[in-house]
């Protein structure tokens, strides 16, 4: 009985190798019959398959020499079919050609980005998953500080940027300012049905802050973007650190003299490694000064629109507990007795002529200064709005005008310095207060305005100082081209 099974197997097998070896894999007529005088056993094994597979794929005569050429040789193993049959082909097997997959790579890589973006927006920066990373606001508003650093943390002059850069920075904002398009606000509004009947219903509209704001953010944004742009062409360039600033110096004095004259010509000595601004000997054209300074002058409104937009982001924000909580008990301790003085005994008061008694002589000590008014001034409103609850410091100020309080004075004038501290040093680090509320806030709506008005303001500020920078060099050059003439 073993010996007639394993003689049935045998000639099917072989049977099987001839068939394939005279017509492929597929069945044919005496494939079937060997099949039916065997009995239905098919025992052909794996193996059998893959080495008939492997007969008929050698069998095809597929040159190798020259390019690769995927349509014509899939054409040649179904069968020696033309190359657009084999197309077709594998459009039914849904295998996509490699062109194809290649014009998607651009479009697969952003997409990538965006679920990189999207995970970490969700996970709250905590890429372990357990919960314990920043709340969304916090995380947006990293992701778009982030961003600024990324884009434009490299960017100290006054050129074109990159057109991949750019592209990076308008396809991600776009995808971070996409959330603001589901912050809303209900309003009472009224509906008609098909009957005449007006109901009373409540509709959404864009939450008055974001509608007001972030449209003008865009603006800034795109005209700072086309300030940048318009530098494709200009009279003046750049050198590095250590090289001379002059364009047609020949003689060694004359490189001497240059050389030692741009050392006096950096406005930035604390930055040396920057790259300095160079101009012609004679220095820039009326036309191109001319337009400099409109530049600048643009680019300095910008930055004044930014500045207030953050501000009122800022004053808007919910003070943290855990600052009121490490608060002075006096105002007076915080200021200093001799500006509390000042600040309380003057009928009119001056915050300018007030600031220029102080010895500020470096931003340090003037965001130290910042600091300590604005903590005096957190005392005095608190204490002012003892009586009056937890309302905003605008009631309170309405309230308290009509009793006279000292508080509220004091409060006012300490807001009053505030500002005009923050005025005369306008490139002036965010305080402790400001730092607490962007730390401890919730509001996904306020950190976006904030984080866009803060990179576009700190945009704004270095363009017009990279101008001031070309300017100065150019108004030095003139002065010391003046000089050497006889």
């Amino acid at each position: 009985m073993d010996r007639d099974s394993s003689s049935s197997s045998v000639s099917v097998s072989d049977g099987s190798s001839e068939a394939g070896e005279r017509g492929g894999c597929c069945s044919s007529p005496s494939t079937r019959s060997l099949v039916d005088a065997a009995g239905g056993n098919l025992s052909r094994t794996v193996s059998d398959v893959s080495t008939s597979f492997s007969e008929q794929c050698s069998s095809v005569d597929v040159d190798h020499s020259g390019p690769f050429e995927p349509t014509a040789a899939v054409a040649k193993l179904i069968g020696g079919r033309s190359p657009a049959s084999a197309a077709e082909s594998l459009r039914r097997l849904s295998i996509k050609p490699r062109a194809d997959v290649i014009d998607r790579r651009s479009t697969d890589d952003e997409m990538e980005l965006v679920k990189e973006r999207f995970s970490k927006l969700l996970l709250g920066e905590d890429m372990s998953g357990g919960g314990k990373g920043v709340c969304t606001a916090v995380a947006i508003s990293n992701a778009i500080t982030n961003l600024y650093a990324t884009v434009f943390g490299s960017c100290h002059k006054l050129e074109p940027l990159p057109a991949g850069k750019k592209a990076m920075w308008t396809r991600e904002m776009d995808c971070l300012l996409s959330v603001c398009d589901y912050i809303v606000e209900f309003y009472p509004s009224t509906q008609t049905l098909p009957d005449g009947t007006k109901v009373e219903i409540m509709e959404t509209r864009p939450r008055s802050d974001i509608y007001t704001n972030l449209p003008a953010l865009e603006k800034l944004d795109a005209m700072l973007i086309d300030i940048l742009d318009s530098f494709q062409k200009a009279e003046f360039w750049y050198a590095d650190a250590g090289t001379r600033s002059f364009g047609s110096v020949t003689s060694s004095s004359s490189s001497r003299m240059s050389s030692s004259f741009r050392r006096s010509a950096h406005r930035n000595e604390d930055k040396w490694w920057l790259p300095v601004p160079c101009v012609p000997d004679a220095g820039l054209t009326d036309k191109a000064r001319k337009d400099l300074q409109q530049r600048r002058d643009c680019a300095n409104q910008i930055h004044k629109a930014a500045v207030a937009i953050n501000s009122g982001v800022l004053s808007d924000m919910e003070v943290p507990e855990s600052f009121m909580a490490v608060l002075p008990k006096s105002g007076r301790a915080s200021v200093g007795d001799s500006v509390y003085r000042v600040m309380l005994g003057a009928d009119k008061f001056s915050p300018e002529f007030l600031l220029d008694t102080l010895d500020i002589s470096s931003e340090h000590d003037a965001l130290a200064m910042a600091d300590r008014v604005e903590a005096a001034m957190y005392v005095w409103l608190r204490k002012a709005s003892g009586s009056h609850g937890k309302l905003p410091w605008s009631k309170v100020k309405e309230l308290a005008a009509a009793d006279d309080d000292k508080n509220v004075t004091l409060a006012n004038r300490a807001e009053s310095l505030l500002l005009c501290i923050k005025h005369r040093f306008p490139g002036l680090s965010q305080t402790t207060v400001d730092t607490s509320k962007i730390q401890f806030n919730k509001d996904v709506g306020q950190a976006i305005l904030e984080s866009y008005s803060r990179v576009l303001e700190s945009l704004a500020f270095n363009i017009v100082s990279w101008i001031d920078d070309v300017l100065f060099v150019d108004r030095s050059i003139r002065k010391f081209s003046d000089n050497l003439k006889p």
